[in-house]
């Protein structure tokens, strides 16, 4: 059975290709691939993003306060109408991230957002996270915002399943045909042959990690997909992904900058703003 709730620290790093390789064949000392890459090289993730009509949600965001949450629709590849996807509250809570998500077939998750009415009881749902999101529809007004799709390839620690680490590529995002099952395409979001790298732990990362990433010259950013897609699309299209620093990580170890420059919510918005 698939893990439906998730108490973890997650760091993310941006690295172009050489970086990628270089970093991802050391890692192989210590780590093995998932299961479904043991046998492809990538697997698609599909997402669907909700937000308030004036995108309440990813603006409280971006304005780094101590507590955020977003809810997203999740599928792994294209699904068909009777495929299972996974219906996702995230929450992140002074660095720790709390992912909760049920798994619904894809007609049941957009009649749940849209009516805000929770699906009758399957076995294949998990009823504790249906009633949380029930809860979070209740105080929102959603509408689908936006759709990200990657090729994702993951690793776990051969040591313990606590620590897993991603890399995400090929990022593209459109704010058109908003559904799951209307295809994958979309605009670029990073330029081509760049890399998101996220550590995944429960607890501290262990020693061998941080020496493999200071040796490597891989350092935090602060980066999120729906974050940097809602500045480049909605606030100026800015035509280039947004980094800290305005670079990716090379091989050459260059420190990335200090954190991104955060955001106000205007004094007019009318949603609840998630400050605790």
């Amino acid at each position: 059975m698939a893990i439906e709730v998730f108490n973890r620290y997650e760091n993310k790093y941006l690295l172009d290709d050489a970086a990628y390789r270089s970093f991802y064949y050391d890692l192989l000392d210590h780590m093995e691939l998932d299961d479904y890459n043991k046998q492809h090289e990538y697997y698609s993730i599909c997402n669907l993003y909700f937000d308030t009509a004036h995108d309440s949600l990813i603006r409280t965001s971006l304005s780094k306060p101590k507590y955020r949450e977003k809810l997203r629709l999740r599928a792994y590849g294209v699904p068909g109408e009777e495929a299972k996807v996974y219906l996702e509250l995230k929450k992140k809570v002074f660095g720790l991230v709390n992912k909760r998500r049920t798994g619904l077939k894809l007609a049941e998750a957009y009649d749940f957002v849209r009516t805000g009415i929770a699906p009758e009881h399957q076995s294949y749902m998990n009823k504790q996270v249906v009633a949380e999101i029930a809860y979070f529809l209740s105080r929102y007004e959603l509408e689908p915002k936006v759709y990200l799709a990657y090729e994702r390839k993951a690793m776990f620690s051969k040591e313990s399943r606590d620590l897993r680490i991603t890399f995400d590529t090929n990022i593209r995002h459109r704010r058109y045909d908003l559904g799951l099952e209307l295809g994958d395409h979309g605009e670029p979001l990073n330029p081509e042959g760049k890399w998101l790298m996220e550590v995944k732990a429960e607890k501290t990362v262990p020693m061998w990690l941080s020496r493999l990433l200071s040796e490597h010259g891989l350092y935090r950013t602060s980066f999120s997909k729906y974050g940097n897609e809602y500045k480049k699309t909605v606030r100026g299209g800015l035509g280039s992904i947004v980094v800290p620093g305005g670079n990716f990580v090379t091989t050459a170890g260059l420190a990335a900058a200090a954190s991104s420059q955060s955001h106000s919510i205007p004094q007019q918005e009318s949603e609840r703003v998630l400050y605790v």
